[in-house]
């Protein structure tokens, strides 16, 4: 009978401990999945506390003003087709530069052409599909910058006016300089200037002349020493000259009011057709006779004009 009060004693004992063993673990499982939500809420936190504000300042989302109904309001992104032409033309121009320096002048002056293509195209596709924007003119003019004023001048120099020490630097300097002051002109004059005319020859023509003249001697053999020093410096002034062509008075008729949404007549289909097999028959010397006839328009132009003023 003495041995039986301990034991149940200890039984007590061990029974006690595991109820309350057990009264603990409950309140573990009920706390726990609250940890389990401020665990996972702090981890979330980081990210969008840390992560976010980087990926900001790398990028900053542009923002820029338009005109909706009357009313001033602000718009986030850019268009991407128009700019996609763009970017497009850009590339064509650096890939000119590349072709130049590794004495390939053909492929650089044809690289000159298609970025002319595709600068004809992206203000065309932005007003055929009304996505015209700020950015997307301020984009344009820099690639213009760069396919049609330095494109076109590293190309002539690498190709003739390298030899001509100052004087060859300095004329495409000068293309280089006539080039941005063109483009400068043209943008602060956009919304005050007759759409229908430029004044001053146009950058991608100018860019037209000058490498429509490497394409057609490179055809001819007048390549490195094989060019005569002669015709190096007819060429140097004729890249001077250009340049100056761009920032004079002269008016040259911009195409700008050709609608090509409209109907035509079908025989000027047919003159379309004419124009792409004449061109096929000899690419460089017909683009340079027809790019040398349009530059000259604009001095006779302005001399028609003058004389029409002064007989009224």
């Amino acid at each position: 009978m003495s041995l039986g009060r301990p034991i149940k004693v200890q039984f007590d004992t061990i029974l006690a401990e595991l109820r309350e063993q057990a009264h603990n673990m409950d309140d573990q499982n009920e706390i726990a999945p609250e940890q389990k939500q401020s665990s996972s809420a702090a981890d979330e936190q980081p990210i969008s506390g840390t992560v976010a504000p980087r990926l900001d300042l790398l990028v900053d989302e542009h923002e820029e003003e338009v005109s909706e109904n009357g009313q001033t309001v602000r718009r986030q992104g850019i268009y991407l087709l128009p700019n996609l032409f763009t970017t497009a033309a850009l590339f064509a121009g650096f890939y000119a530069i590349i072709a130049a320096m590794r004495g390939d002048f053909e492929s650089a002056s044809i690289a000159i052409f298609f970025a002319m293509i595709l600068d004809g195209l992206d203000g065309r596709i932005a007003r055929l599909t009304n996505t015209s924007s700020k950015f997307g003119g301020e984009y344009d003019s820099l690639a213009d910058m760069v396919s049609f004023g330095v494109a076109p001048a590293l190309v002539m120099f690498s190709w003739a006016l390298g030899e001509l020490g100052k004087f060859g630097w300095s004329a495409a300097f000068i293309y280089v300089a006539c080039a941005a002051l063109r483009l400068a002109r043209f943008n602060t004059q956009i919304d005050t200037a007759d759409k229908n005319y430029f004044t001053g020859l146009a950058s991608p023509a100018a860019a037209g002349i000058i490498a429509s003249t490497v394409w057609v001697c490179n055809d001819l053999g007048w390549v490195g020493t094989a060019l005569p020093l002669e015709m190096s410096v007819v060429v140097g002034v004729l890249t001077a000259a250009v340049g100056f062509f761009m920032i004079a008075n002269f008016p040259y008729y911009s195409f700008k009011g050709i609608d090509f949404r409209g109907r035509v007549p079908f025989v000027v289909v047919i003159v379309v057709v004419l124009i792409f097999g004449l061109v096929t028959v000899d690419p460089p010397r017909i683009l340079l006779a027809g790019f040398l006839i349009y530059a000259m328009s604009g001095p006779i132009m302005l001399v028609v004009n003058r004389g029409r003023q002064q007989a009224g």
